[in-house]
């Protein structure tokens, strides 16, 4: 129910002019372009992504490269840089005053419009295609490949024909995050002023607040994010690749890099250069200028309260997440069945709703039933709770399955009730997954534009408002210790990705 309120409340705005004028709505030809622009963009961050993401994966999953763990690395951090710094570390380096011309002493055009939102978003997007393809390439079967080989098949037709097949899911599984991400992506598009339907409908709010189009548009992005939904369940089924022969899977003997290794090494450095030199290069050098510096304060005396505005939205928010996932965790592995299936999947649908139609269908919602809720902290926190309900539900679900059932059942035994039992048998061995669930929400919080953006109270600045703020303004100076605070927040989020990874290796 807490989920579906945007949802509903926007087909109900859509829904609730006359007929003529739904015609004229949903037949505009802005639509058309819109559509076109956003798919355009789509198309192209997966395209380059995978470009990226390939290559990387195969060369720290199937090779002897050196400083493999620094290569990993290098494939996981751009997910800590959120996408609207992205686009300002390029925006900022770009230009006559831009970081390359005032450190370098060369002019790199300002990037704009598709191709800076292009490089932003696939920048910040490969990651998600580089784990899955990665996680899948450890886990091939070497025997597969070794049995093409024996029967004449060349290294092209071993991968098209073997490893390729085996890589579909994970291949499916990271288009399907970087589709939903690059659709629902508000900064950078408008930081770059690239009209999808995200930058159409934050026009449509700040400019012409046209409620019923708005709700049009919000509709129109869901409905994108459906059908990516259903494209990818139908790319998926009736795959089987697991083994059905005898024996154990072994493991693969790595080659050595030989004449490939300058070409390796290039193309990591080149991927180093884009994704991480150029705008981190840019922020730190604009942290030392104007904003950063003795004579302008101005932005570092607001760091405090913006910190803690983010602070004192995300953690409420991600205990929220946490006590709704722990219960639908719960049901969904001690009683499976079609209606825990039910509910344990309406815990995602707020997060493949895309934010800024969460946000717009919530403030609809406040606004006719409870406006004294328009604009405050309580909305703000429930809006960011069930968006990232799906991410609290992982690492609280994976923790309810090492809980054995005959734990709880023992505590009964011995007198307890069903709650006593639970929190004496059970919650300390979820306690961890739970922490770890707060964890993920809290730190997405603290990155979170589009939602706080449009629910914030009014004069409400946390981090990423302020940085995108300054940003649009071309104030780059001034964003600076916004940004590498997010940074620094954002870090801590590969550092446990890095750990959650040493952990099941050891």
């Amino acid at each position: 129910m807490a989920v579906a309120i945007p949802i509903g409340y926007l087909v109900w705005r859509a829904f609730g002019a006359e007929a003529g004028e739904l015609t004229g709505i949903v037949f505009r030809q802005r639509n058309a372009v819109l559509l076109g622009n956003t798919l355009a963009l789509c198309v192209g961050v997966l395209a380059v992504s995978t470009v990226v993401a390939l290559p990387l994966a195969w060369l720290t999953a199937r090779t002897r490269i050196r400083f493999v763990r620094w290569v990993n690395l290098l494939g996981i951090l751009p997910l800590a840089i959120p996408p609207y710094l992205m686009a300002y570390g390029y925006l900022a380096a770009g230009g006559p005053y831009g970081t390359s011309a005032q450190l370098l002493g060369f002019e790199l055009p300002r990037l704009s419009g598709y191709t800076g939102a292009l490089l932003a978003l696939s920048i910040c997007n490969f990651p998600y295609l580089y784990v899955n393809l990665r996680s899948a390439l450890l886990g091939l079967d070497p025997a597969l490949e070794e049995a093409a080989r024996s029967l004449g098949h060349g290294p092209w037709e071993v991968a098209r024909k073997v490893v390729w097949p085996q890589l579909r899911p994970a291949y499916a599984s990271g288009t399907l995050l970087v589709w939903l991400h690059v659709m629902s992506d508000f900064g950078v598009v408008s930081l770059m002023r690239y009209e999808s339907f995200s930058y159409a409908l934050y026009l449509q709010y700040v400019a012409a607040f046209d409620r019923t189009y708005a709700a049009w548009l919000g509709l129109f992005l869901l409905a994108l994010t459906g059908a990516v939904l259903f494209l990818e369940a139908r790319f998926l089924r009736g795959l089987v690749l697991h083994r059905t022969g005898g024996g154990a899977a072994r493991t693969h003997v790595k080659p050595a890099l030989g004449r490939w290794a300058l070409p390796a090494y290039g193309f990591t450095g080149a991927v180093a250069l884009v994704c991480l030199v150029i705008p981190l290069s840019s922020i730190f050098y604009w942290l030392t200028q104007g904003g950063g510096g003795a004579g302008r304060p101005g932005a570092w005396s607001g760091l405090a309260e913006s910190l803690w505005h983010s602070v004192s939205v995300s953690a409420p928010a991600a205990l929220t997440a946490a006590v709704l996932a722990a219960p639908l965790a719960y049901l969904s592995v001690r009683y499976p069945g079609a209606l825990t299936r039910f509910l344990e999947r309406t815990a995602y649908l707020g997060y493949a709703t895309p934010a800024l139609a969460v946000g717009l269908g919530l403030i609809f919602f406040a606004l006719q039933t409870a406006p004294i809720l328009y604009q405050t902290r309580f909305l703000l926190i429930y809006a960011l709770g069930i968006h990232y309900l799906a991410e609290a539900m992982g690492p609280v679900r994976s923790a309810m399955y090492q809980a054995a059932p005959h734990l709880e059942e023992s505590a009964r035994l011995l007198g307890y009730g069903p709650v006593q039992a639970f929190l004496r048998a059970t919650f300390p061995i979820i306690q961890r997954g739970l922490f770890a669930a707060m964890a993920f929400v809290f730190l997405s919080c603290m990155k979170e534009l589009p939602i706080t953006f449009l629910l914030a109270p009014l004069n409400y600045q946390t981090l990423a408002v302020n940085v995108w703020g300054y940003i649009d303004e071309a104030m780059f100076a001034e964003a600076a210790p916004y940004a590498l605070t997010i940074l620094v927040f954002s870090g801590l989020f590969v550092g446990m990705l890095q750990l959650q990874e040493r952990g099941r290796s050891s």
